[in-house]
């Protein structure tokens, strides 16, 4: 199942998924967690777009998920630091039609950087670098404290997280 990290996590706290994987931040108190991977993040346009953070551009469109995906607040927040707002936000339910609706010029999208590399016209794409400390993301396997599994144990397992950290031993001694 997709969707955005809160209703991943409502649905490991009520039982209906064993674990999920959730881009951070996602709450300490009600989960074990391990980090899964790292992503680069970047502010994506099409070429010849003027820059997303060119003074006095007018405020571009943004192609984006839901609500409550992290990546959109992340451009979210990088607007409201700038003292700006998007001219209005486009929701797009997978990164495919995102990248086609910014290489035609409909707005700015912020991607991982590795899903650029399943774009064929990716030389249609400008690729416009977060400040530092905005630019990653780390994405964490998730699951319920006390709901322990073999399943989880074998994920944590596959996922070579260190056999010392309380987290990494689902279902036995830490």
């Amino acid at each position: 199942r997709t969707g955005n990290p809160g209703q991943l996590a409502a649905a490991v706290l009520t039982g209906e998924l064993d674990a999920a994987f959730v881009v951070e931040p996602v709450a300490d108190a009600p989960f074990e967690k391990v980090p899964a991977f790292e992503e680069e993040l970047a502010i994506i346009s099409a070429v010849g777009q003027p820059p997303p953070d060119r003074p006095g551009a007018p405020p571009p469109v943004v192609i984006a998920f839901e609500p409550g995906c992290p990546h959109r607040q992340r451009l979210e927040d990088w607007f409201s630091r700038r003292g700006e707002m998007p001219a209005r936000i486009i929701e797009m339910s997978s990164y495919h039609a995102m990248l086609g609706c910014v290489v035609v010029g409909m707005g700015i999208a912020l991607v991982p950087r590795c899903v650029l590399n399943t774009l064929p016209e990716r030389e249609r794409l400008a690729v416009h670098a977060l400040p530092p400390g905005q630019d990653h993301a780390t994405t964490v396997l998730i699951w319920r404290k006390g709901a322990d599994s073999p399943k989880v144990a074998a994920l944590v397992e596959v996922l070579g997280a260190p056999a010392s950290e309380p987290a990494a031993a689902p279902g036995g001694a830490a």
